[in-house]
């Protein structure tokens, strides 16, 4: 073969790349979902029944999902619910290096956190009494009940427990 014929061939290979390769889905769609994508276009280009409601509104969201869970027959996708309000939580304050304290966290008796040192600062140390681990780890597992996670612990969140002195 010559060089002209390999290159014309990768040429037109590439160009079939270019321009067939947007036309076909790189995913295909079950009936249902294209039928739901269809469903929603159809809804986009009608015009809004009130000009003050927004189409994004928490509540207009909300009824289409309850429409669509009506006509397919299926149940809609619903938030998922706070998993840490009712749990089991429990504190273990822990020795850590220099006769220091950290704390571990339990949810249902499994280990969720392994904090041996202070958290936000910069070294190993833990606190310097059982009574400022089990202050820091108290508020470690409000934070987990309010579903806030990872669970965070400023520098600030420190001062204003009193645990740096």
């Amino acid at each position: 073969m010559s060089i002209a014929k390999v290159m014309t061939t990768v040429l037109l290979a590439g160009l079939c790349i270019l321009f067939i390769d947007p036309v076909v889905p790189a995913v295909a769609l079950s009936a249902e979902e294209a039928n739901l994508k269809e469903t929603i276009r159809e809804k986009d280009a009608q015009p809004a029944k009130e000009a003050n409601q927004d189409k994004n509104s928490p509540q207009l969201l909300k009824q289409e999902l309850k429409k669509e869970e009506n006509k397919s027959g299926k149940e809609a996708p619903k938030q998922s619910e706070n998993p840490y309000a009712n749990a089991e939580i429990t504190i273990k304050i822990i020795p850590s290096i220099k006769k220091t304290f950290g704390y571990d966290i339990l949810v249902f008796g499994r280990p969720l956190i392994h904090q041996p040192s202070i958290p936000g600062l910069p070294g190993n140390e833990g606190f310097k009494t059982r009574k400022r681990a089990q202050t820091v780890a108290e508020f470690v597992v409000m934070k987990i009940r309010k579903n806030e996670m990872p669970p965070t612990v400023t520098i600030e969140d420190l001062g204003k427990m009193g645990v740096l002195k």
